[in-house]
């Protein structure tokens, strides 16, 4: 007779699987609603988890916790700062390009006018006053957009102002933090909860770490596939396509507007252009399809498949910044699982053991 894989002990009772749903449920409605306050917080945990390593080698010094944390927080707010330099830098050489690029963008809309007008028998004029038409209908809505758009960067403006707060508050109070979790599950072993929490900063950790290596990659395939096409200037080009993809969306527009401008400048061929869009944009699909899932779900040992619904809950939920952080978050969930016998199902789903 053959041995069944699983026993009738090891298959989850249905009301255990129904328990597991709601309270999914009610953590995602939680989290949605309450992403205001949650959101700031779980950046804070980040990088207070982040910045731990260096804010502890530091007390062992004899250096002032206080002192230590300011450090700490510097060194990440001169790193930002210099990402930010690499934005405005892209938009001071591009500005520098635009006369040229302008000559060229205008005799392309003079000749697809005239393609038109040739081909489809729509004439100049009525061409020039379509445009008009879209562009004052355009005038009237801009408005509304613009306010919403000046209130989110006010939202974002005082989130970066406060997470910053937030971590230094959490690095300095970590201790009182740390004995309020002992309170607070009086049932779990000291060293247990000691091991939890010093792998969940290694999960952060390795977090941190596997984007770097997102990064890198992308850098160098950026890099190969403009260099193919030819383009002046590929590494650099590449390289800074790939860190300013840490700003989503935007960034990798900005990164591609000089390659594109330079590109269409040097070689006079509309193609070119095209070929660095779509280099850029088959990277950002490998990158979100398989090189994110892979390096960072293998840094927190979870499986590929969990790592993906991860970013898409994250995203449904809190947006870009939920795909950012709950990655790490199903890393701590992992991590917990595996301690507990009570979760052992949870354990077995998130296992980047692919082994039958």
């Amino acid at each position: 007779m053959s041995e069944k894989p699983f026993s009738t002990s090891q298959v989850p009772q249905k009301d255990t699987f129904f328990k597991y749903t709601i309270l999914c449920l009610v953590i995602a409605l939680l989290l949605y609603f309450g992403r205001n306050l949650f959101i700031p917080l779980s950046f804070a945990f980040l990088i207070s988890c982040v910045l731990y390593p260096s804010c502890r080698w530091m007390e062992q010094r004899g250096i002032h916790r206080v002192v230590s944390i300011f450090i700490s927080l510097t060194g990440l707010f001169i790193f930002f700062v210099s990402l930010l330099y690499l934005l405005i830098l892209q938009f001071s050489k591009f500005s520098r390009e635009w006369s040229a690029l302008e000559v060229k963008i205008n005799a392309l809309i003079q000749s697809i006018s005239i393609y038109i007008s040739e081909n489809l028998g729509i004439s100049i004029a009525y061409q020039s006053e379509w445009i008009r038409d879209l562009l004052d209908s355009s005038s009237r809505q801009i408005l509304p957009v613009l306010r919403g758009t000046a209130y989110s960067l006010s939202v974002s403006l005082v989130l970066l102002l406060l997470i910053p707060v937030l971590s230094g508050l959490i690095l300095y109070y970590r201790r009182a933090l740390i004995q309020a979790l002992f309170l607070a599950f009086p049932d779990v072993e000291e060293s247990k909860m000691n091991n939890i929490i010093t792998e969940t900063i290694l999960s952060y950790t390795n977090f941190i770490k596997g984007m770097a290596l997102v990064y890198l990659i992308v850098g160098i395939l950026n890099s190969i596939g403009l260099a193919i096409i030819g383009v002046p200037h590929p590494v650099l080009f590449g390289f800074i396509a790939s860190i300013l993809t840490f700003i989503p969306y935007v960034g990798i527009m900005v990164a591609s507007l000089l390659p594109v401008a330079v590109s269409w400048i040097t070689f006079n061929s509309v193609w070119y252009p095209i070929a660095v869009l779509f280099v850029f944009g088959i990277v950002q699909i490998l990158e979100a399809q398989i090189i994110f899932p892979f390096a960072v779900s293998n840094r927190l040992n979870i499986n590929t498949l969990f790592t993906i619904i991860a970013i898409l809950a994250g995203g449904i939920i809190w947006g870009t910044a939920g795909m950012i952080l709950f990655v790490p978050f199903l890393g701590i969930l992992k991590l917990i699982a595996d301690k507990t016998d009570s979760m052992k199902m949870i354990s077995i789903l998130l296992s980047g053991n692919s082994k039958t």
